[in-house]
C-alpha cells in the first residue's frame, strides 16, 4: 500500500504525548482559514509516494528517542483521506510496539456509509490516541470557517466515544471568530462532556506563522486583519471547557 506524503518531522513535541515522529499526509477536503499547512491541501501535487512498510521502517529508526510516551503521529492535510494506507501503517507500527496517534478533523467520516465507517474503523483498530480538531461547534460558523459542515466531525467524535477510543479535543482560538458569545463555548463544553473517552482538552492560540506560506503559494491570506491570540487568553477557555 502506497501513500501520498507531504513531509516528515522527526522530533515533534506538539502532536500528541512525548517526542513523536510525525507523518504529514497530502490532501485535505477542508479549507480552514487559519490553516498553517496550505501546501498539504492539493491531493494531486506536492507529495512523494511511500509504501507503508517504508514509512514504518523510517519511524522505527527513531524509536530510541520516543520518550514520554512518544511514538508516531499521522497528520496532514487530512490523513483519513487515505485510510487504507494509514490503517496498514498503524498495523505495522502496532506490531512493532510503537505508540500510534491520529491527528484528524473527522471531516471524512460519513456515519451513513458502511464502507466509510469500515475503512475508518480499520484505522482505529491499531490507533492508541486520536487528536480531534474541533473547528467550531456551530454548523454555520464551522462552514464559514472551513468550507465544510460540522456534522461529520461531531459524528466521528461520538463514534470514537462509542468505540472507547481515547481522544484529545483540540480547538484553535481565533479572536472574533471562534467563540463570539458565552453560549457558543457553553455548547462546546456540553458536547465535550457528552463524550466518554476525552482524556485532554487543548485550546491553541491562533498564530500568523502561515502567512509566508500563503504568499509563496500565491494564495490570499484570509485572516490578514485578525490578530494573533495569546496563551493568556486561551487558558481560561480551556479550563472552562474542562469544568
Amino acid at each position: 500500500m502506497t501513500g501520498r506524503i507531504n513531509s516528515f518531522e522527526s522530533f515533534g513535541t506538539v502532536d500528541g504525548p512525548g517526542i513523536r515522529f510525525v507523518v504529514f499526509m497530502q490532501g485535505c477536503p477542508m479549507r480552514c482559514k487559519f490553516c498553517h499547512n496550505p501546501e498539504t491541501w492539493d491531493y494531486g501535487k506536492g507529495y512523494t509516494e511511500f509504501t507503508s512498510e517504508e514509512v514504518a521502517k523510517k519511524v522505527s529508526s527513531y524509536r530510541n528517542y520516543f520518550s514520554g510516551g512518544g511514538g508516531c503521529t499521522v497528520s496532514g492535510g487530512e490523513p483519513l483521506m487515505q485510510p487504507e494506507f494509514v490503517a496498514e501503517l498503524f498495523a505495522y507500527l502496532s506490531a512493532d510496539g510503537i505508540n500510534t496517534c491520529l491527528d484528524t478533523s473527522g471531516a471524512t467520516f460519513d456515519e451513513g456509509s458502511e464502507v466509510c465507517v469500515r475503512k475508518h474503523d480499520e484505522v482505529l483498530k491499531n490507533c492508541n490516541l486520536v487528536l480531534l480538531d474541533i473547528k467550531h461547534i456551530r454548523d454555520d460558523k464551522h462552514f464559514g470557517l472551513c468550507g465544510q459542515s460540522s456534522k461529520n466531525p461531531r459524528a466521528f467524535a461520538r463514534h470514537l466515544s462509542d468505540l472507547g477510543v481515547p481522544m484529545w479535543i483540540r480547538q484553535v482560538y481565533v479572536p472574533g471568530i471562534t467563540w463570539t458569545c458565552r453560549e457558543e463555548i457553553e455548547e462546546e463544553r456540553i458536547f465535550i462532556k457528552s463524550l466518554k473517552t476525552v482524556k485532554k482538552v487543548e485550546v491553541l492560540p491562533y498564530h500568523t506563522m502561515g502567512k509566508e506560506k500563503y504568499e509563496k503559494l500565491g494564495i490570499e491570506y484570509p485572516l490578514k486583519d485578525v490578530r494573533a491570540a495569546t496563551w493568556g487568553e486561551v487558558e481560561p477557555m480551556r479550563r472552562y471547557l474542562c469544568s
